[in-house]
């Protein structure tokens, strides 16, 4: 007996390979979004440093409320010495 036979002669199945069909593709999609993010690393050859490539002017967060981006004074020392 088919899938497609199995659903018609059980209707009741139908919402729930709905929902879980929905649900697998949410799912998917939000990995495909959250390796396409410029926070994640799948390349360390060409890029071993990527943290000195992120431009601080955008969020990386799905969610970023109130944020504010201000340079560390000793960070920026250290960075000039190892220059």
């Amino acid at each position: 007996m088919s899938f497609f036979q199995l659903l018609m002669k059980r209707k009741e199945l139908i919402p729930l390979v709905l929902f879980v069909s929905v649900a697998a593709g949410g799912a998917s999609s939000f990995a495909v979004y959250s390796l396409r993010k410029t926070d994640v690393i799948l390349d360390r050859k060409r890029n071993p440093e990527p943290w000195e490539t992120v431009d601080p002017t955008i969020p990386q967060k799905l969610i970023t409320i109130n944020q504010q981006w201000k340079p560390i004074e000793e960070l920026q020392k250290v960075r000039r010495a190892t220059k």
